[in-house]
């Protein structure tokens, strides 16, 4: 949305998952809710994430002022490190670095982003109209390969954790949590991006003053090039493994 309220010509053509994102507390913290944080530091991964907006989304539920907590952006993989050493005292990423807190028994989970915003879309596939005007072939096998990955992923969660981790770079043990602890903590399915979603999130980003402006949810997505009837892709573990 921001590419966009600054004039660069891309579009939103799928989503990559939803929900998958965490708030993190140091284990030994007695807060139980966001209110609990007040006085405290909090880590965001961007002002322009929409764990950003979330929060705000929160804060706003419990009666938190923007001014009470202090707001510091950090890379979500240092994270981890950062609450282990106490720099902070709270944060809220994408998988798989909420978890890694988790497994490294320095934090614990305060809040699932789908508790707070249920069908939370945590990322999107943003594509040039260069390339969509130019190799739309493309943009349509790119399209119908996540959607069929992921419908895969839903029903093979511990195959998909070995598939991934080599590309992540992570061990397979923390993707198989993550995909398992709970099942629903990340979504692979709704993966179309509907005006109503990205709307919400748009008003909200005008609201946080991320945005400067208005933007036309047809400006904003192209939804021509998702499978009409996305189906289970028949792959194995030796197929997809790298």
């Amino acid at each position: 949305m921001k590419l966009r309220e600054q004039g660069v010509p891309a579009k939103i053509v799928y989503l990559g998952h939803r929900d998958g994102s965490t708030v993190i507390v140091r284990k030994e913290d007695p807060a139980t809710s966001l209110r609990d944080l007040r006085g405290r530091t909090f880590a965001i991964p961007s002002r322009f994430s929409n764990q950003n907006l979330v929060i705000h989304k929160l804060m706003e539920d419990q009666g938190v002022a923007p001014e009470e907590i202090h707001f510091v952006e950090i890379a979500p993989p240092d994270m981890p490190g950062a609450l282990a050493a106490k720099a902070i005292d709270a944060y809220f990423v994408g998988e798989p670095h909420a978890a890694k807190a988790e497994l490294d028994g320095t934090g614990r989970v305060l809040y699932h982003a789908k508790d707070i915003w249920p069908q939370f879309i945590s990322c999107v596939l943003v594509v040039s109209e260069r390339l969509i005007a130019e190799r739309p072939e493309v943009v349509r096998d790119l399209v119908r390969g996540i959607a069929e990955s992921g419908e895969w992923a839903e029903g093979h969660r511990l195959d998909a954790a070995k598939v991934a981790a080599p590309y992540f770079r992570q061990d397979e043990k923390l993707l198989r949590y993550v995909l398992t602890q709970p099942p629903d903590r990340v979504s692979y399915r709704m993966l179309t991006p509907t005006d109503p979603d990205l709307q919400r999130i748009h008003d909200m980003a005008l609201k946080a003053g991320i945005l400067g402006r208005p933007i036309r949810m047809a400006d904003l997505i192209d939804r021509r090039f998702i499978p009409p009837d996305i189906q289970p892709a028949n792959i194995t573990v030796e197929d997809a493994t790298p």
